[in-house]
């Protein structure tokens, strides 16, 4: 039997928060800390705090060592702690808005390599489905923990992050039965308007902002995102449209570089790298590739949230104790894979001082603890010896290996990959893959963006009346 259909902020709310309704704001915010399992808390999907300005930290200089200021917008405070749940919910959304899924007759399946399924393991129930998540057998336990604490069923698939062609035969084999309906993230259009419209526009507010505060020069010079589903990294599109000279960044694994030279492997930047160009990705428009390596983004990662590499970092290394003690709280392990490709990008493009280089924080080090004791286990603890080889090794000591430049021919390769995974595996035509070569195909899709706020007013207008 269908239960009431629940619904959620428009992307216009997600951006500017002060637009929901002042009670229903409100009532929110209270909930945020008081009952997180709550579906009000949808209403809490947005890079803004309560105070309407948005999540960022200005990496320390001291850590980077790059001229340029390094900007990240962190996902810490969203409901479950990752900025993935946006996306999660208006997949989630535009799905019940179209009439293809139903709470109470549909099981919501979540392809994922972590966040964008722990992301609908809180979503589907708060929004009256049941659902389940298909996760791969070695990521971290914790990932597994949050899904149930959040209501929802997992499946483990072989492999590690890497290993989605394993997920996708799965998502074949739930389709078969008539109440499942799989939300794939990798395929699906509303994670890219998520992060072209919330995203995009948030980091555009920002650096204006920043600007006031004497903080570079209100311009975006650079938007630099690691490679998972493709949805992050559209904020760059947005970005694009509004300072033509800015570069788009895509960073995957060296341990598996899939777009740098078709390439393949095992690797640990929990995700990304998922070994397949995915539908959603704007290839296209992407001006520059770079490779980070997965170890010196885990032992990045100890550095910032061990106690003794923040005590490190806090003395030695001069940067603020009330820094050090937030950024403990803001990084995981694809996090510092974005900042390190920040340097790298600062680097290569030899950026000063005014130039502005935007990128993002996924989730925090609370799902990543069993790997920082496997780090213990491999290398011994850390020590303030070994604290200050990784500050100037990783981060002061970023090379400029592994990039290529969104050339014509790059370009036209990097697209050319997803036919393998969509045309031969997904079910899509040749016909379907061509058109996305055009960004006339792209801009379509992102103006979908007004008309989807429009049909959610209404359906919650509809549903305040019924």
């Amino acid at each position: 039997m269908s239960r009431r259909m629940i619904w959620g902020p428009t992307f216009e709310e997600m951006l500017h928060p002060a637009k929901i309704d002042s009670d229903i704001r409100a009532k929110a915010l209270a909930a945020k800390e008081s009952d997180p399992l709550s579906a009000i808390n949808l209403y809490n999907i947005t890079w803004k705090r309560p105070d309407g300005k948005p999540c960022y930290i200005v990496i320390p200089r001291e850590l980077t060592g790059a001229d340029a200021n390094i900007i990240a917008l962190y996902g810490r405070d969203f409901p479950t702690g990752s900025h993935k749940v946006g996306a999660t919910y208006t997949v989630t959304m535009e799905n019940q808005l179209l009439g293809e899924i139903t709470p109470g007759e549909h099981t919501l399946v979540y392809p994922s390599t972590g966040n964008y399924g722990i992301g609908g393991a809180w979503v589907g129930p708060r929004m009256g489905y049941d659902s389940v998540v298909i996760l791969p057998e070695l990521m971290s336990e914790e990932r597994f923990q949050k899904i149930e604490g959040y209501g929802a069923s997992y499946i483990r698939t072989k492999g590690c992050e890497s290993s989605v062609k394993e997920i996708y035969d799965k998502c074949w084999e739930l389709k078969r039965q008539p109440e499942m309906r799989v939300l794939n993230q990798f395929e699906v259009m509303g994670n890219y308007r998520f992060h072209y419209y919330v995203t995009g526009n948030t980091a555009v507010e920002l650096v204006a902002d920043l600007a006031k505060q004497g903080i570079g020069n209100g311009r975006c010079a650079a938007f630099v995102s690691a490679m998972g589903s493709g949805g992050t990294i559209a904020a760059g599109d947005r970005l694009k449209e509004v300072f033509p000279e800015h570069r788009i960044v895509g960073l995957e694994p060296i341990q598996c570089p899939t777009l740098f030279n078709n390439g393949y492997g095992d690797h640990d930047i929990q995700g990304i790298g998922d070994k397949h160009v995915t539908w959603i990705h704007n290839v296209m428009n992407m001006d520059c590739l770079m490779c980070i390596d997965d170890m010196e983004s885990k032992l990045g990662l100890q550095l910032l949230t061990d106690s003794v590499g923040m005590e490190y970092l806090a003395g030695q290394a001069g940067i603020s104790e009330e820094a050090v003690r937030e950024m403990a709280t803001m990084f995981g392990i694809s996090g510092v894979c974005n900042v390190l490709g920040a340097i790298k990008t600062a680097k290569y493009y030899r950026m000063s001082s005014g130039d502005n280089i935007v990128t993002v924080l996924t989730d925090t080090i609370d799902r990543y603890h069993s790997v920082m004791s496997a780090l213990d286990d491999r290398f011994g603890k850390l020590t303030a010896g070994k604290a200050e080889a990784r500050m100037s090794g990783i981060f002061h000591g970023a090379k400029l290996d592994y990039i290529q430049e969104g050339t014509v021919n790059n370009r036209d390769r990097w697209f050319n990959l997803k036919y393998y995974t969509w045309v031969e595996q997904q079910g899509k035509t040749a016909a379907e893959l061509n058109a996305q070569r055009c960004q006339s195909w792209w801009a379509e899709e992102r103006s979908k963006v007004l008309d989807v706020n429009d049909r959610l007013s209404e359906a919650r207008e509809r549903s305040g009346r019924d």
